[in-house]
């Protein structure tokens, strides 16, 4: 196969896919319309869109992908998405139906038949193309995803930053799947077990990290040789279609990386019904994971899932208490607390308890907010029902007895801005206390020995990170072998990464992302037993 691109033309009915088989040049507009209706020029999109800080126009596309194609789909139906900052309209995308999506999967289940096939050597070259890509856009993916994200502009470099990783780790681990020799049992026998690429791949991802959540799965299926049906969230489409305009110039075939866009419960449907789909991976909501764990279940589907969290924040007296109110600070307010790392409850043990609340809310009262190209500590959060969970939250504590400390309300910037919060003495049956807030309140309780807040920070099902602080070494063996959550940082807030196995316990999720595991999800073993005589 050549992997510069393959030739064909496939029709579905009245409609038809036509590939890119043209690299990206300066000066050479490659949208098109598949599926009918008319072509639209990416610059005139582009300057439609405000978003004239882009160096490079055509990362910005109002068109789903699907078969090396931009199309819009034979539905007339599109999606506005708007920047949470003010509310202004970053552009539309088309709600593909379900015709449309069968017809994706149809698309990159031929393309398998070739990618499959191609070397690992292959596959791990255009991995690293489309790598060097991404960094090469870094600035303008980012200022794309605070448009439409909103999250402020350095943690948006960030996770670009964060998504090319994963790229580049997976353009390595393609050429690792090897081989494995098994000592036979049976005389007269050669044992070999290898691992096969699964087939078609539906990659489901979420807003608040709409590059890194893709790549992170779209690299490790492509290395092990999957093709894939990646569906972004509505509300955040454009992250991931800047990144196919990237795989389609680092050189992906037709077919290998499609993006459709719409509605998730129709498109969600569609992907988790067909037999074609050999695995689901998906990061949200642990409701929405239920509703695609059941819907799977017909076809007996892989499943990848990453769902929600509820962290807990342990600091123990013997801590460094300056220290540890910054990492709380970190693990508290990254993207606006809209993260499933962030530390929902933060217990403190008491001796220190009233010092780190004051100190962390000190700080809280210094933060900066605003819209997030001018990267402030705390941007907006990303609809009306984000700022109505917060508005709820905070209620609800303090008709439960707890304090307000700072913040609690609705910020002047806008609609969807919240103040950083705090919360003191929440009491454990809080919803805040029992429920993902996935905002910038920070909730905080005292505590006062292991055996209490080992037995409260394990109170949920949604066991995804645990945060620990102590001096103690004989604590931290005992703690983090105790506390059951899929990942536990020490004395530190970062901990994720390419090489790590991202993934929780309970309801968390199921299976990891990242890591060789990660790429090892993809694929099924094969065992093959041979005579030798």
């Amino acid at each position: 196969m050549n992997p510069a691109g393959l030739t064909y033309r496939r029709k579905f009915g009245a409609r038809s896919f036509e590939p890119n088989n043209h690299r990206h040049r300066a000066g050479h507009d490659r949208s098109r319309s598949s599926l009918g209706g008319p072509a639209v020029t990416s610059l005139a999109i582009f300057e439609k869109a405000n978003l004239s800080a882009l160096k490079d126009p055509r990362l910005f596309r109002e068109f789903a992908y699907v078969g090396g194609a931009w199309t819009q789909g034979s539905s007339e139906q599109t999606i506005n998405v708007t920047n949470p900052a003010d509310g202004s309209r970053v552009g539309t995308v088309p709600a593909l139906n379900k015709v449309d999506t069968q017809a994706a999967i149809e698309m990159a289940q031929e393309a398998f038949a070739d990618w499959s096939n191609e070397s690992p050597g292959t596959r791990s070259k255009l991995l690293r193309h489309w790598h060097d890509q991404i960094v090469a856009a870094r600035d303008d993916l980012a200022r794309l995803m605070v448009q439409e994200q909103g999250k402020p502009l350095s943690e948006a470099l960030g996770e670009i930053d964060y998504a090319a990783s994963f790229v580049e780790f997976y353009a390595e681990e393609a050429k690792r799947l090897n081989v494995e020799s098994v000592t036979s049992h049976l005389a007269g026998a050669d044992m070999r077990i290898t691992r096969q690429p699964l087939g078609v791949a539906a990659l489901v991802t979420p807003w608040n990290f709409p590059s890194a959540m893709l790549t992170r799965k779209a690299a490790a299926a492509i290395a092990a040789g999957c093709t894939i049906v990646a569906h972004p969230s509505s509300e955040t489409p454009f992250s991931a279609l800047a990144l196919a305009e990237l795989a389609e110039r680092a050189g992906f075939p037709p077919g290998v990386f499609n993006v459709v866009t719409g509605h998730a419960p129709q498109i969600g449907e569609v992907l988790t019904a067909s037999p074609i789909v050999r695995i689901v991976s998906f990061t949200g909501s642990t409701e929405v994971g239920r509703l695609l764990y059941g819907q799977s279940a017909p076809t007996i589907k892989r499943l990848v899932m990453e769902l929600g969290g509820h962290a807990p924040f342990i600091a123990f007296a013997d801590c460094d208490l300056e220290r540890t109110v910054e990492h709380a600070i970190a693990a508290k307010f990254a993207t606006s607390g809209q993260d499933c790392l962030a530390a929902n409850r933060l217990y403190i043990e008491r001796p220190i308890y009233d010092r780190f609340v004051e100190a962390f809310a000190d700080k809280v009262r210094a933060m900066r907010i605003g819209p997030g190209l001018s990267d402030p500590d705390i941007g907006p959060l990303i609809n009306g029902r984000a700022i109505e969970k917060q508005i709820e939250h905070v209620t609800d504590a303090m008709a439960r007895g707890a304090r307000l400390i700072a913040g609690g309300k609705v910020h002047q910037a806008g609609p969807l801005y919240f103040e950083p919060s705090v919360l003191a003495d929440v009491p454990e049956d809080a919803a805040i206390f029992r429920q993902e807030t996935f905002g910038p309140i920070a909730a905080f309780a005292p505590f006062d020995d292991e055996t209490e807040v080992l037995a409260k920070a394990n109170s949920t099902e949604t066991a995804l990170v645990a945060y620990l602080h102590t001096a103690d070494a004989g604590r931290i063996e005992r703690m983090t072998r105790q506390l059951d959550f899929g990942m536990v940082a020490v004395n530190r807030t970062k901990i994720t990464g390419a090489p790590v196995p991202f993934g929780g316990f309970k309801q968390a999720g199921i299976g990891r992302e990242g890591s060789r595991h990660g790429i090892e999800a993809y694929t099924d073993l094969k065992y093959v037993c041979r005579s030798n005589s």
